[in-house]
């Protein structure tokens, strides 16, 4: 049986879910077969969360959450042959990129920690999983991450045409493609979605604010919002990467110490224009004008891209799914694109993109057998 296929696996920082994609190339250029989300259990979101913040007895709470993580993902990866009515055979890998826990790079020893045992994906399915894309670039001196700008390049970009490729996700990240391939640019903006579904889990245990809806209802407190972009994070050059560790909800808590007495839908509301405005200053000291195709949950959020489009009047902006790919799948394509590459044995990151003094192969592989 001739094997054709590779599989992508995403869970990012929103933690909400598993993205599972089957996908056949030419070449590089995608052509998406199947797709599965799977939902995260409410307690191993819960368990997941707690391993982002230092705490005791992480050892065995870490290579548990690995092993279950591992078998979650092999779930999520089962459901996608049943439903695309594909056998295991006909796959050539999987892609996995893990759920990051800790996002480290710019440490003394940078390191950055994905979960999600490929041994177990490996076992539980009967298929090679190519995993921990991430390490190859940081021990190369990058920030191992974004790595996906380099899909970006490949499949989304345009000669002599400014495009952008905005992902919001729990933490949001641009690509920047010029239209000149030794150009591309890619870096995180800060928070996306993170501090936004943190709030109104805290204050309406609902998982996140669907289209923007109760950041809507309040109004943005400009003292508030002043604070929140003196971060030093948004004065870096890139090449720079964030996560959960730098925004959590700890950091918000300790932010709104001097804002007690605002109403809980205006905080929301300042934290959507934290996540726009951060955005829009990186995309504008890039260009202040050209396509920007937004990917990732945030690409959802109506009033997020409203509130965006007035920061960035001389763009025009859509999702990707006018580039031919859906906005929820774009991050798992790119695990099984990266997965196509190890295979192939072909350079997986951008350098000026990590700050990796190379490119390389990324990833490692686990064998089924």
């Amino acid at each position: 049986m001739n094997k054709t296929f590779f599989i992508g696996l995403m869970s990012g920082t929103s933690m909400d879910a598993i993205d599972a994609v089957l996908v056949k190339f030419n070449g590089d250029i995608p052509t998406l077969i199947a797709s599965h989300q799977e939902p995260m259990p409410e307690k191993v979101f819960k368990d997941l969360n707690k391993l982002c913040s230092p705490e005791h007895d992480e050892i065995n709470r870490l290579g548990q959450i690995d092993r279950t993580m591992g078998k979650l993902f092999a779930t999520a990866v089962n459901k996608l042959l049943t439903l695309s009515g594909v056998k295991k055979e006909q796959v050539i890998a999987i892609g996995s990129h893990g759920q990051t826990i800790r996002h480290m790079p710019n440490l003394n020893m940078g390191f950055t920690l994905q979960v999600g045992d490929p041994n177990t994906i490996a076992a539980e399915t009967g298929i090679d999983v190519i995993a921990d894309f991430r390490g190859k670039d940081i021990a190369l001196g990058g920030q191992g991450a974004p790595l996906v700008p380099a899909f970006h390049q490949y499949v989304f970009s345009k000669p002599q045409q400014k495009r952008i490729i905005l992902n919001i996700g729990g933490i949001a990240n641009i690509t920047f493609l010029p239209g000149n391939e030794h150009q591309v640019l890619g870096f995180d903006t800060g928070p996306g979605n993170t501090l936004m579904d943190a709030w109104i889990q805290r204050v309406k245990q609902e998982p996140y604010d669907k289209s923007g809806h109760w950041a809507a209802s309040g109004t943005t407190s400009p003292e508030m919002l002043k604070q929140l972009l003196s971060h030093p994070y948004f004065s870096l050059s890139s090449p720079k990467s964030t996560g959960r560790e730098l925004f959590s909800y700890s950091w918000l808590e300790q932010q709104l110490t001097n804002f007690i007495n605002l109403e809980e839908a205006d905080i929301q509301s300042t934290l959507l224009d934290l996540t726009c405005l951060s955005i829009a200053k990186d995309i504008l000291a890039l260009s202040e004008n050209g396509e920007l195709f937004v990917c990732g949950g945030g690409a959802y959020n109506t009033h997020l891209i409203q509130r965006l489009s007035q920061q960035l009047p001389h763009y025009q902006i859509h999702t990707t799914e006018k580039l031919g790919i859906s906005p929820q799948w774009v991050e798992s394509i790119a695990f099984a694109w990266l997965a196509m590459r190890y295979e192939y044995a072909l350079p997986g990151n951008l350098p000026a993109v990590t700050g990796a003094t190379h490119s390389a192969i990324l990833g490692g592989k686990y064998c089924a057998d």
